[in-house]
């Protein structure tokens, strides 16, 4: 079996994001880029499976800069046996739908029979990039699992929903996207870093692809108007309790119509 994990590289989690006020995007030099959390968890729940069916394929698969080679590197060091990258200047501010048409050009090239990713990014948490490609293949998706089972010939899992939760399942080829609690990180060891440096590691271009996406061939894209830093924290009022401390409390929460 052949597993494709989509991943993504952002800036360190625990970090001080900023916006670049000239273009409106997520400024990704600003700090350490890293692979994202839920990225190595969806990993960490696929190598479960890996575990028991040595014989499985696990292929991370990402689309970014030319750096982003770094945090393939450190996914492959967790356990994965191959990654690919797709990276082309034509990408650089892709919304979901063109990331979706690029990541899903990949794995029709790749040929998986699941594809497994995180259900939502650390920095722009749209939550809809798994879903998106699984509609692009024409293929069953099994969203939010907080657990995932996979067979040789299906996959499921449970989803919480409000006052319950889903038992999910679907046959193969299919796509799922996993919660924070489906599993743990894999910590790579000193062995799994140094094989991480022989394992493939291939990038690909949309010319390889065989597409044309990126913001310029968006039959519809969004404009930036304007933007502003966010303004510094300001302290509010004190009260001081000289024995009208209530009726201050009060009179506060009326001014501010939140009784």
């Amino acid at each position: 079996m052949k597993i494709v994990v989509l991943a993504k590289q952002v800036p360190d989690t625990w970090s001080d994001r900023k916006m670049n006020l000239e273009t409106g995007l997520l400024d990704r030099e600003a700090s350490e880029p890293v692979p994202d959390e839920i990225n190595e968890r969806a990993l960490g729940a696929v190598l479960q499976f890996k575990d028991t069916n040595p014989d499985a394929e696990v292929v991370m698969l990402s689309m970014g800069p030319e750096d982003t080679t770094k945090t393939l590197r450190k996914l492959l060091s967790m356990g994965a046996d191959s990654a690919v990258l797709v990276s082309d200047s034509a990408l650089a501010g892709s919304d979901m739908v063109q990331t979706s048409r690029v990541l899903a050009a990949a794995v029709q090239r790749i040929a998986p029979d699941l594809v497994v990713a995180g259900n939502e990014a650390t920095d722009g948490r749209g939550g809809m990039i798994p879903a998106m490609v699984a509609e692009i293949l024409g293929w069953p998706v099994l969203p939010g699992l907080d657990e995932m089972t996979i067979t040789a010939d299906g996959v499921s899992g449970t989803a919480q929903v409000d006052g319950g939760s889903l038992k999910l399942s679907s046959g193969l080829p299919a796509a799922a996207s996993l919660t924070e609690k489906s599993a743990e990180p894999r910590f790579p060891n000193f062995k799994g870093i140094m094989q991480a440096k022989k394992k493939p590691l291939e990038t690909w271009s949309l010319a390889e692809l065989g597409i044309q996406a990126g913001p310029e061939a968006a039959s519809v894209r969004s404009a930036m108007v304007s933007a502003r830093a966010r303004p510094a924290k300001v302290a509010g009022p004190k009260v001081v309790d000289d024995g009208t401390a209530a009726s201050q409390l009060a009179e506060f929460l009326a001014a501010q119509r939140l009784i």
